[in-house]
């Protein structure tokens, strides 16, 4: 087997192909459908990284094979079921949404040609790979990696990076690529949390507390570098200037969490039960770390999480949507993808005309080829 067999290639690939600039969006992945054996290749596939479980692989994989993949698929199956739409999968059918609103909002800001944006699933399909090698097949040369994660952290946006390195390792000629850490104190993004809150306040009141969750991870990752906590607390923070807010007004707290080691507190399940009893009766619940919602905000905030509450003696719970494909969102992304294009494409030195005489030589070159 010769040794470039193990690189793709693009079948039918024209030299004289006009460049283009892409932008990959990255959500989390969703099962193909809310059943035991859907949820159960999805999950196979997610906790299966290393980025996610830092365990010793031996051990972890016992573990999974041994009793997670047995018992969790069917109740988390049931969770999907009870949030899952006709369209399919929330979490799916937002990111798409976000994906087609932000190719749109690029198009009239006037770049010729617009960027072409793209979606892919960390887990799940489209795979981050088949989204590559797909963009590539449209022409595209420069890529913007974009993952839907405000909040950087290993588990996620550092997946989301090695699923990409992995993808442009096999690729013949890869394309050149930017990627996006985290956007937590994007300032358009701070305003559109502010912005959705606010419209939440205006039509429905104003609960006694507003509770930021997030999602949790493992406090040996943070103490190991990763930057997550501490993001999530300065995006809070920022929100909460934005809107006026004290700190108590709106406490931070950390949700999803998977095992028995110790993980970022205080809890979201725990604060909301406790509650009550210190008196607040009405509270309103914001997921700033989540682009679209999804099982860990409809059904495990939404759901559970307001059972939960009144349960222990409360009387309003209101979930505050994500910002999924709202206008403001798609602003605040737009901006963000503008500004880490912005002079690409003067790098490559192909103006108009240097392209026309590029192509022409290509095409030139390509007919007395053998």
């Amino acid at each position: 087997m010769n040794a470039s067999s193990h690189f793709l290639g693009l079948e039918g690939y024209a030299h004289d192909a006009t460049p283009r600039t892409g932008v990959l969006l990255v959500n989390l992945g969703t099962p193909q459908a809310p059943t035991p054996a859907a949820v159960r290749r999805y999950l196979a596939e997610f906790l299966a990284d290393p980025r996610v479980a830092e365990y010793p692989r031996w051990l972890w994989q016992a573990l999974l094979h041994g009793v997670i993949l047995r018992v969790r698929p069917r109740r988390s199956a049931h969770a999907y079921a009870s949030i899952w739409t006709a369209a399919g999968s929330p979490l799916r059918v937002h990111s798409e949404a976000l994906a087609a609103a932000l190719q749109r909002t690029l198009a009239a800001h006037g770049d010729d040609p617009a960027p072409v944006v793209a979606l892919a699933m960390r887990y799940g399909t489209p795979s981050v790979p088949d989204r590559i090698a797909r963009l590539q097949r449209e022409g595209v040369r420069r890529l913007l990696l974009l993952p839907l994660y405000p909040q950087y952290s290993a588990t996620s946006t550092g997946s989301v990076l090695d699923a990409a390195a992995g993808a442009l390792r096999r690729l013949r000629w890869p394309p050149e690529l930017r990627t996006v850490n985290d956007y937590h104190a994007l300032p358009g993004y701070i305003a559109a949390l502010a912005d959705s809150v606010q419209r939440h306040w205006a039509q429905h009141g104003r609960g006694q507390k507003l509770l930021l969750s997030f999602h949790g991870i493992p406090w040996r990752y943070v103490r190991a570098g990763d930057p997550y906590y501490c993001q999530c607390l300065a995006t809070a923070r920022l929100l909460r200037e934005r809107l006026g807010l004290r700190e108590d007004d709106a406490p931070v707290c950390f949700q999803s969490r998977m095992g028995r080691e110790r993980w970022l507190e205080p809890a979201t399940a725990a604060t909301l039960r406790a509650l009550p009893a210190a008196g607040i009766r009405r509270v309103d619940v914001l997921c700033p770390g989540f682009a679209a919602d999804c099982l860990e905000t409809l059904e495990e905030i939404a759901l559970r999480g307001k059972a939960e509450f009144l349960a222990a003696g409360g009387e309003a719970f209101h979930y505050i949507a994500a910002l999924n494909d709202g206008a403001t969102h798609v602003t605040a992304l737009a901006g963000l993808v503008r500004a880490h294009l912005a002079g690409w494409a003067a790098a490559g030195g192909d103006t108009a005309g240097a392209l026309a005489e590029r192509q022409a030589r290509a095409r030139a070159t390509c007919a007395a080829a053998p």
